[in-house]
């Protein structure tokens, strides 16, 4: 599949780290350092455009290094770009460490992309669901 992409930025086109990784890097675009206090969130250009097929949509998704090393992450994870968008693809990043500032330059990798296909579903109104095993258990309810 191909994906139309226009980079403005002077940072390399997103790319997969290894043969078999499922996200592309994404790097800041920014013209100075961004300083990320405790619990601070901003949003971070990375200067690229995309133009996914219908039926995709790109998730940004967290960088584990990043969240391991200094507690960066994506505030809303996974946040979703959806093929009608055509603006900048820019990152939500939240520092959750408690005490440390995180200053992020441009050209630093801050998060993932990937590409999933998806379904539309279409609503069957009924007045019951079929029973299971697991019935209206969730949130723990297995004592795991």
């Amino acid at each position: 599949m191909k994906v139309k992409i226009i980079n403005k930025s002077n940072n390399e086109m997103p790319e997969y780290a290894t043969h078999s990784s499922a996200g592309m890097d994404l790097k800041a675009y920014i013209p100075g350092d961004i300083i990320f206090e405790s619990f601070e969130r901003k949003m971070v250009p990375t200067g690229i455009y995309i133009q996914l097929p219908e039926g995709y949509e790109a998730q940004i998704r967290p960088r584990s290094g990043l969240a391991i090393k200094h507690g960066i992450s994506v505030i809303n994870t996974p946040g979703t770009i959806d093929a009608d968008y055509r603006g900048e693809v820019c990152v939500l990043l939240i520092n959750l460490s408690p005490f440390t500032p995180v200053v992020i330059h441009s050209g630093d990798r801050i998060a993932q992309m990937v590409i999933n296909k998806y379904e539309k579903c279409e609503w069957d109104i009924v007045e019951k669901l079929d029973e299971t095993d697991r019935g209206v258990g969730g949130f723990g309810h297995t004592g795991n």
